[in-house]
């Protein structure tokens, strides 16, 4: 009996980073947020370490998450799109990162009229693919994800561009005060 409710009252109590932020109208946002700032450190160190297995070392998670975008759909993207997409206001740690991987020979840039555009080269194109055959051995293996598993994670993808949407709008209502 005393076992049970010690298990009820630590199932009660939130997990969180900041207790002086959580709200008695939504315990669960703050438990949620504490989740984001694990899950994207552990994303983050995922990607760099996945990334320098497959050739490329010494990336930040920005310049790894940066060549995936150049890459994808094998279509030119400008600074700002790829900013736009990837949802980060500054455009000099995009500039940046496009600099370093230039230099690393895995981007490149070309110019039209006014316009630069950037592609990953045949050297980033194989990273990437080297990239993909690890995340397939050591995650999506891993992973085994069954058809309800891969549903979960297709509604959680979905909730959290709800989110993302209500964090931006919440970061423009805090930039008016």
């Amino acid at each position: 009996m005393a076992s049970t409710r010690k298990s009820q009252k630590a199932d009660s109590v939130p997990i969180v980073s900041s207790a002086h932020l959580v709200s008695p109208q939504s315990a669960e946002m703050s438990e949620f947020e504490f989740g984001l700032i694990v899950a994207g450190n552990a994303f983050h160190r995922w990607v760099v370490h996945c990334m320098s297995a497959a050739g490329l070392k010494d990336l930040t998670p920005l310049d790894v998450l940066v060549l995936h975008h150049v890459t994808h759909r094998a279509r030119d993207k400008r600074l700002a799109d790829i900013c736009f997409i990837m949802n980060v206001e500054d455009t000099h740690l995009i500039n940046y990162a496009l600099k370093k991987l230039q230099g690393l020979g895995v981007v490149a840039s070309s110019k039209s009229g006014k316009e630069v555009t950037y592609a990953a080269t045949e050297q980033g194109r194989a990273h990437v693919e080297r990239y993909r055959e690890i995340r397939e051995s050591c995650l999506i293996d891993a992973l085994g994800a069954d058809e309800g598993l891969n549903h979960d994670i297709g509604q959680l993808a979905r909730l959290l561009r709800v989110l993302s949407g209500m964090y931006d709008q919440a970061a423009r209502a805090a930039a008016s005060l």
